[in-house]
């Protein structure tokens, strides 16, 4: 007997060791504050030392019972002690003091220096009133000027968007970014509110006079994002000589509703890109403002990334955004296609969805739907986050402003990475069952040319042969159309295919942005030598194209223009110009979706 129960003892305290380390990762992937973590291990010593001195000889329901309220309020802990909301620091850790005072149009304000005080940072600065109450769904009005010097230390929220358990978010750093680390200092969440029309500039500090300009746009399928995420900050570009902006703008329900009231109560007759007016309303801001950090108004770059590539591409031949910029960078989207795959819908589909909304909230119309809180309203934003073709905005298809010879973009330097498809398919992979069927759902009488050019014999190689057409479809063909319309309207495209692979995100959808924007962390391991000699070359090239329209430079391998819109320059381990490996596959999407030249 006294064996059988120090057999007993011995499994408990493993069953209890196991235990407590689950739960103390658990409070670590919640971002509990120190305090909850306190607590929690009291409650796990108290517990042990309460079972072991009091209950030892009592019966099991007892022991049963304490350990329900061991469960009990460790449950309290998770949930009661989770990290504060509050903003996001324009600088990471120690950074090295404020900057003088600059001067804009609505007042004074001061950044911050990082911590080698290479590169100044204002972040948070308001270029658009607040899109609350009355102002929700409407175009972006002039921000109220400010007294005394606004300490532009932090960024703003992030625009309203849907949230994911904090567990939800630290578990897709580990599984899809590898690059999680423990630490008590991010122990809080990130601030999310519908005033985030707010924008943020890195800039070479010191006096500075005539600096090329990026604006960039981030990404997020117009549902969610933040313009701080450190793949794209700015510090890496502005340690090169560029001064880079970026904003947030409205997102989902909030900035693509649409309905046939809100373009009747519009003075210029618009609903359904309120997202690209903010847009457009932080590019009249840079116009006005940027001479007071050294950038030059009259050499303004856009960039986006997925939907921010959307936006960047809709920009180019909307009427509302000519001469606000000269060039154009897209990464990995478009919507210059015949038809748009994504991120994208015309009027009549956006009123019908904006019917729906109304119906979804029970109400009767515009008025009441602006009443509805802001966080019960989100819920929206699954179905409205489409760029618009409204008539103000966007006159027509950009496809056909292009073929009729408007646009706004003087170079353009876009394209795609070698595996863009595969994170948005990993639960719905192709296998020898169904892949045939999914490419006859989609391409209908087509499909026996698109099975013919990716023959699969086996699980493994329907899942690439899915995850290639998949990219193909939503990714690169947009940008195959964009090089082309490029070359029929006069002006240079510079296309890429980024290949190189890495320990982190690797070709997937938005690998390639940490190299481009020069944002590698020296500390990472996930990136060597190789992965920091390409990052330095891809951003010179992006700065050489900011600055002159040309990405081309001394030491660098040519990287020549699109003459056909076949040529693309690869970007891996091995760099070089080399034909679009997706030109079979588009010369069918051609004749799919109607293109016409």
């Amino acid at each position: 007997m006294e064996q059988k129960t120090k057999k007993k003892g011995i499994g408990f305290r493993i069953f209890f060791t196991i235990f407590s380390l689950l739960y103390l990762a658990l409070l670590e992937l919640n971002k509990n504050t120190l305090i909850g973590w306190c607590a929690a291990l009291v409650l796990l010593v108290l517990y042990a030392v309460l079972r072991k001195r009091l209950l030892l000889k009592q019966k099991g329901i007892l022991r049963f019972l304490l350990f329900a309220v061991l469960l009990a309020a460790l449950a309290g802990v998770l949930f009661g002690t989770v990290g504060p909301t509050k903003l996001h620091p324009a600088v990471e850790g120690k950074n090295g003091g404020t900057t003088d005072v600059v001067t804009v149009k609505d007042g004074d304000l001061t950044g911050v220096y990082t911590a080698d005080k290479a590169v100044e940072v204002y972040a948070g600065i308001p270029y658009a009133a607040p899109p609350v109450g009355e102002l929700r769904w409407r175009e972006p009005q002039d921000p109220a000027p400010w007294e005394g010097v606004l300490a532009a230390d932090s960024f703003a929220p992030m625009s309203m968007q849907p949230q994911n358990s904090v567990i939800y978010n630290s578990l897709a750093q580990i599984v899809g970014y590898h690059d999680y680390k423990i630490s008590l200092s991010d122990n809080y969440r990130e601030a999310n509110s519908e005033d985030a029309l707010y924008l943020n500039i890195w800039k070479p500090a010191g006096e500075q006079e005539k600096l090329p300009v990026l604006v960039y746009i981030h990404g997020g399928a117009l549902q969610t994002g933040q313009p701080w995420y450190a793949d794209y900050s700015g510090e890496g570009l502005a340690r090169k000589g560029v001064l880079v902006v970026n904003m947030g703008y409205r997102l989902g329900v909030f900035g693509f509703l649409a309905t046939q009231e809100l373009a009747a109560e519009s003075p210029s007759g618009t609903t359904g890109n309120y997202g690209l007016l903010d847009q457009i309303k932080a590019l009249q801001w840079v116009q006005e403002n940027i001479e007071a950090f050294g950038g030059d108004p009259d050499n303004v770059t856009i960039a986006g990334e997925s939907a921010g590539s959307a936006c960047v591409s809709a920009l180019c031949t909307s009427p509302l955004a000519k001469g606000l910029f000269r060039r154009a960078i897209g990464e990995s989207s478009t919507v210059s296609a015949p038809a748009p795959t994504h991120s994208f819908r015309l009027l009549d589909e956006a009123f019908a969805v904006g019917d729906e909304t109304l119906q979804r909230f029970g109400a009767a119309g515009i008025d009441e739907l602006r009443k509805v809180d802001a966080g019960t309203l989100v819920a929206a934003t699954d179905v409205n986050h489409h760029i618009t073709v409204d008539g103000y905005v966007l006159e027509e298809l950009p496809y056909d402003s292009y073929r009729k010879g408007i646009h706004n973009e003087e170079a353009c330097l876009q394209g795609f990475n070698a595996e863009e498809g595969t994170p948005f398919i990993l639960f719905a992979q192709a296998n020898m069952k169904n892949y045939e069927q999914k490419v006859r759902a989609y391409f209908g009488d087509y499909a026996d040319e698109v099975l013919a050019l990716y023959p699969a014999a086996t699980d493994a190689e329907a899942r690439t042969m899915w995850t290639d057409i998949y990219s193909g479809v939503f990714f690169t063909y947009g940008h195959y159309c964009w090089s082309r319309q490029a070359v029929a309207n006069g002006f240079p495209a510079y296309e890429y295919f980024f290949t190189k692979e890495n320990g982190r995100l690797g070709t997937w959808h938005s690998g390639e942005e940490i190299y481009c924007y020069n944002n590698i962390p020296a500390d990472s391991g996930l990136y060597d030598e190789s992965d920091r000699e390409l990052a330095d070359l891809f951003s010179d090239y992006f700065v050489n194209f900011i600055r002159t329209g040309d990405p081309n430079g001394e030491g660098l391998p040519k990287w020549s223009p699109s003459e056909t819109g076949a040529e693309v320059m690869e970007l891996g381990a091995v760099q070089g110009m080399t034909a679009d490996k997706y030109l079979p596959l588009h010369e069918i999407f051609d004749r799919f979706y109607g293109w016409e030249g």
